[in-house]
């Protein structure tokens, strides 16, 4: 069994090349500045490394995945209620996952855990905190997340290679507040600018989700319990659902691997407007 004091991962000793494919493509927007294929080629071509900060999720007793982007809570509900409707297209089946995932909107109950990043005096910090409570949302990426529904990102505050996470911690507000603050994603407005809503720059995060009473239908897309009982929950990892019986511990890697891309500099700063909500 590895824990987390000795496991280490090891860097990439060779760069990829990521050719944008899917229906969102984060992780290739954010590289490249746009979603395209000629561009994303182009910089395989004169040989553009860029390296990029890397997260693992894991539980207690294993490692669960590398990835760059999580949601908790409305982010990991809507992707877990549109994987029942695989037999949509991608937007609609997104489009239609946000609207009823609104309308069902409600907090989890957790305690979060987190190694915050402090810059005081050109010096930096580590500090544990801990908030817990009711929350809409928690999103923890590495990247900056530049997609079509959020052309300034998902987490504008951070980049690629920086050297930490942004934590971004949404909590439970009205119905309409929420929505206001996810239309100011498609939009140049401060979408963290609401009394709900708290950013972080960490370097870890711990998720304690407390809500294992009672079992919720599939349709809900919120807990379930499994065949030995354990209530799990649904994590939206870089667009994949991950569904989790614990608490989640999330450890960021600065530069674990090297992809073929631009600079944040670079990026592309086109405005595009969200019509899902």
């Amino acid at each position: 069994m590895e824990t987390d004091q000795i496991f280490t991962p090891v860097r990439a000793q060779l760069p990829l090349g990521l050719i944008p494919a899917g229906s969102t493509n984060v992780l290739a927007h954010s590289l490249h500045g746009v979603s395209h294929v000629v561009t994303a080629t182009l910089h395989i071509i004169m040989g553009h490394i860029q390296p990029v900060d890397v997260c693992t999720f894991r539980t207690s007793d294993k490692l669960l995945r590398f990835g760059f982007a999580a949601m908790f809570g409305f982010g990991g509900r809507t992707l877990a209620l549109a994987e029942n409707y695989r037999w949509m297209s991608p937007s609609k089946r997104r489009d239609f996952a946000v609207i009823k995932s609104l309308a069902r909107l409600k907090p989890e109950d957790c305690e979060i855990s987190f190694f915050a990043l402090k810059d005081i005096f050109f010096v930096v910090f580590l500090q544990w905190q801990t908030v817990q409570g009711q929350f809409l949302n928690v999103s923890i990426m590495a990247i900056p997340c530049l997609c079509s529904v959020a052309p300034r990102g998902l987490a504008p505050n951070t980049r690629l290679n920086n050297g930490s996470m942004a934590l971004i911690i949404v909590r439970n507000t009205s119905r309409s507040e929420f929505i206001k603050h996810l239309k100011r994603y498609a939009s140049v407005k401060n979408q963290f600018n609401f009394p709900f809503v708290e950013t972080y720059n960490v370097k870890e995060v711990k998720v304690f989700p407390k809500n294992t009473a009672g079992y919720c239908p599939e349709e809900e897309a919120g807990p379930r319990e499994t065949a030995s009982g354990n209530t799990t929950f649904p994590w939206n990892v870089d667009g994949d659902l991950m569904e989790v019986a614990s608490e989640v511990h999330v450890r960021l890697h600065p530069g674990l691997i090297s992809f073929y891309g631009g600079s944040m500099e670079e990026m592309n700063d086109s405005k595009v407007t969200c019509t899902c909500l």
